[in-house]
């Protein structure tokens, strides 16, 4: 069996990105956008890849934008609305600003894919990372009902799931980075400046 084509990508890009002050998926690096590198990795590993958005500039893209089914909800809504027009039962969810990201960690969650756990995440600097994370498409039932009742927090929601957690390498830490303001572009770019 390929497994592949039972896993759908879910790209969020939805996020108002108010530290960085422009959308975090269309900035450069390296002769790409931050999405373009996202979705090089994730292509190699699914059939599918959807992108969670408002913004019709990631319509260019190779794959299917969607828009936010609940607006201004945070990333708890973006994971509910790709769970939603997903039609498969495991789906890799990334945020739109981990440029680094590695097939290699990818490639560990989906070994580490369980019918027992409800997602599988990593761990890097020892800090959880929901938003590098492979969800079981029944996740999308509990976000709306979270998202009903008015909460955002996607820690709460986690936490109220079966989780496993993987440990990243410490070779991969620097793959799994976040990069959320100026600094951290600047940072990135410094570093693997070629």
């Amino acid at each position: 069996m390929n497994r592949n084509n039972y896993i759908t990508g879910i790209i969020l890009a939805g996020g108002k990105s108010t530290r960085m002050g422009s959308d975090k998926g269309l900035l450069p690096f390296k002769n790409k956008l931050f999405v373009e590198h996202i979705l090089e990795v994730l292509k190699a590993l699914v059939t599918n890849v959807i992108i969670v958005s408002d913004n019709k500039d990631y319509d260019r893209f190779n794959a299917t934008r969607v828009s936010d089914l609940i607006k201004d909800a945070g990333p708890l809504a973006g994971i509910y609305t790709g769970l939603f027009y997903s039609k498969t039962e495991n789906n890799l969810i990334l945020s739109c600003d981990v440029p680094l990201i590695d097939i290699a960690i990818l490639k560990q969650l989906i070994a580490e894919d369980d019918i027992s756990f409800d997602v599988v995440q990593v761990q890097s600097q020892n800090k959880t990372m929901p938003l590098i994370a492979l969800y079981k498409k029944r996740c999308k039932n509990h976000c709306l009902t979270l998202l009903e009742s008015g909460e955002r927090r996607l820690r709460v929601f986690v936490d109220q799931l079966k989780v496993k957690t993987i440990v990243l390498d410490k070779s991969l830490e620097k793959h799994a980075v976040n990069i959320n303001t100026e600094h951290d572009l600047n940072v990135l770019k410094n570093e693997f400046d070629d």
